[in-house]
């Protein structure tokens, strides 16, 4: 079907002022220009929407979507692309630290609760809303209604902000892939200079220092950044150089790589599954973490954690859902998507704790015995004790002995649950933790290159995924649309290394710490309240509900309703205000690292910081209000090739006729009456001709 546009009021038919038909592939749904009521012509633009029939039946759905929409090879494709988007780095070093934090065993009753209330209602409202429009995430909140357009550009402006430092993370993992083919591992030992170790590193650990001094070669605080560090930087051109190979042409180039993103991760799971239960301390780690601890369950900060690790864990509100629900067809099965990918997603974070821990656990007890060795051994120096090989009732014995106020002997506490109470999370679990655990571990390059590269296919996996939902609105944009998809890659990506130099510095590690902590908080939280609100209040909950079954065949019931009405919103709601309180009562601070102390000192933001971290929250949340103000009254000149190259379709419901004044209702008359009267009149000339 051809679309209609009306360049001004006295549109009509054909010849003089008449209609335009327009050629090309259409599909029902084309819009013409905004209203532009500043035109300085006199004349007021018309929004022209021409609706599909009513849906009537499931293969009605097979109409919607752009023709020529990129589409998923296969089912196993799109799967394995979900799969190795939403299952990523924190699956491996945030929900073991969660669940030891926050009451062991416990925290799974939370975990899964938030789960259900949470995580899989606002999945299928992204990966749903995706599928039946057929758009990335600009184009679906423009169609929905063009006054929430700026929900799109919300997403994108945070997905920017969180692509940039997660590349960073693959970075750091680059730089330990390839020192771990080295013998012996670099972090194995203190360096030792005219045959003394550096002083730095025996005030710390092997690890800690190969990761603060070698690694970063990390600055005091952020006021003194130090230059650019020549390593990193040259593993940052590699990570953004593959990262750009694998998403330059969109699914068609990524979606061959997630077959091994997202399957590769969990054989070298399993492989640390077999090794790490086989190792002494396994058991004592596993019970350590999974002991539940039921009072726990009384704190309400153990309910916001859980809350806000099903919402990150699932990549909610960065709009890679809603692009890979685009590629789908359109009488895909959704509803059974959301369900395998959540109870995927379950599974593995609970599998990956266990490998973490039981690996923590051998650790632990390793560093128990050095504990123990070392006490002996000052003991021994003050003759509590006969010679350094005793027993361990005797070794109690001894400890019994020493003076209550001594503390110049330096004996430390040797024991197994203080150990694993240390247990970090974030680049401190996998870069100075896990790393010490596997140097402990026979072979241990060999099991230091399966772990980087474990985290490496998690981490591509994930970039890949958030690019991909960033791009996919980018392409929303008429102008954009027009340029080929690899050199608009390939902008994206220069753009997004040469800022990434901020992270190559000696303070690079703070401020990735401070970009995770506000560029990718706020604005998400928001921006998924919108996106529930949009579908549900404004497109409708109905209507979406009729949308599921059409795609699907199954009817979404009450347990639907109740999470996307009620429950969705109020656990998100809760997660914003939380998030503003902390961050208002509590300081923010970051690690720094102390040199002179050899660890991490506390230390607060300096005020300039503060202010990029305030303008990067407001980035990520004025574009909502701004399009809102914009397009309800009318200033739309400067936003005319987004609104016009992001919709493709609208069907006319009480959500949109406020968008209508007297003027364009008189229009849609005539429009309606010119779209009976133009087939008459062309019939009764068609029967002239023949006569003729």
């Amino acid at each position: 079907m051809a679309s209609t546009k009306i360049d001004g009021p006295g549109g009509g038919g054909g010849g003089a002022g008449g209609g335009i038909l327009t050629n090309g592939p259409r599909n029902g749904h084309e819009m013409a220009p905004l209203n532009t009521r500043a035109r300085g012509d006199g004349t007021h633009g018309v929004t022209i929407v021409l609706t599909a029939s009513q849906r009537n039946s499931l293969t009605s759905v097979d109409a919607t979507g752009e023709p020529e929409r990129a589409a998923w090879s296969g089912k196993m494709q799109f799967f394995l692309s979900i799969i190795g988007y939403s299952v990523g780095l924190g699956n491996i070093w945030r929900f073991p630290y969660l669940c030891q934090q926050n009451g062991g065993g416990a925290f799974l009753i939370p975990f899964m609760i938030m789960l259900i209330l949470e995580g899989i209602p606002l999945f299928l409202i992204e990966l749903g809303i995706g599928q039946r429009m057929r758009l990335g995430a600009l184009g679906v909140w423009n169609t929905i209604h063009p006054w929430l357009g700026g929900i799109g550009i919300s997403s994108c402006i945070v997905t920017l902000f969180v692509a940039l430092y997660y590349n960073v993370i693959i970075t750091w993992v680059f730089f330990y892939l390839f020192n771990s083919f080295r013998y012996p591992l670099p972090w194995s030992s203190c360096p030792v200079i005219n045959g003394t170790a550096v002083e730095e590193c025996t005030r710390s650990s092997e690890t800690a220092y190969f990761w603060y001094r070698e690694t970063l070669d990390a600055a005091p605080s952020m006021d003194e950044p130090g230059g650019l560090k020549w390593w990193i930087v040259l593993c940052l051109f590699l990570s953004w150089t593959i990262v750009f190979f694998i998403v330059m042409k969109g699914i068609q180039s990524s979606g061959k790589v997630v077959y091994f993103t997202s399957l590769f991760p969990y054989v070298v799971l399993t492989i640390f599954f077999i090794r790490g239960i086989t190792l002494p301390g396994a058991g004592a780690g596993l019970m350590h973490m999974y002991t539940p601890k039921v009072e726990k369950l009384a704190d309400p900060t153990v309910w916001l954690d859980a809350a806000t690790q099903v919402f990150y864990s699932f990549g909610l509100a960065f709009g890679s859902l809603i692009a890979f629900g685009s590629y789908n067809t359109p009488k895909n099965n959704c509803v059974r998507d959301v369900l395998l990918v959540s109870v995927c997603n379950a599974i593995t974070a609970i599998y990956a704790s266990v490998v973490i821990f039981a690996i923590l656990g051998f650790k632990a007890t390793v560093n128990v015995e050095k504990c123990i060795n070392t006490n002996k051994d000052i003991l021994f120096h003050h003759n509590l004790l006969p010679s350094i090989n005793v027993t361990d009732l005797e070794y109690e014995s001894a400890m019994e002995l020493v003076p209550k106020n001594e503390t110049g002997w330096k004996l430390e506490e040797c024991s197994l649950s203080h150990m694993l109470d240390n247990a970090a999370e974030g680049t401190g679990l996998a870069f100075i933790v896990f790393t010490q655990a596997i140097v402990e571990l026979p072979g241990a390059p060999f099991w230091a290159v399966l772990f980087f590269t474990m985290l490496l296919s998690l981490g591509l996996g994930s970039q890949i995924g958030i690019l991909e939902g960033m791009l996919c609105t980018l392409f929303d944009i008429d102008i954009i649309k027009r340029v080929k998809k690899q050199h608009v890659t390939a902008v994206v990506c220069v753009f997004c290394f040469l800022v990434g130099f901020i992270f190559c510095t000696g303070a690079g590690e703070y401020w990735l710490k401070m970009f995770d902590s506000f560029a990718g908080t706020i604005g998400l939280v928001v921006v998924a309240l919108m996106e529930m609100i949009s579908v549900v209040y404004i497109y409708g909950h109905k209507k979406f509900t009729e949308d599921i079954y059409q795609m699907t065949g199954y009817r979404p019931g009450p347990y639907w309703q109740w999470t996307w009405r009620y429950i969705g919103p109020f656990i998100m709601v809760c997660i914003l205000i939380s998030s503003i309180i902390f961050m208002v009562i509590k300081n923010p601070t970051y690690g720094a690292w102390s040199k002179e102390l050899g660890a991490v000192v506390q230390t607060d933001y300096p005020n300039w910081v503060m202010a990029i971290a305030l303008s990067m929250i407001l980035a990520g949340v004025l574009p909502m209000p701004i399009v809102f103000l914009m397009r309800s009254f009318q200033c739309l000149k400067v936003d005319l090739d987004i609104h016009q190259g992001s919709i493709r379709r609208n069907e006319t419901t009480t959500s949109t006729k406020v968008m209508m004044d007297d003027d364009d209702v008189s229009i849609w008359f005539s429009l309606f009456t010119n779209s009976i009267k133009t087939p008459f009149v062309n019939y009764v000339n068609n029967c002239f001709v023949i006569i003729n």
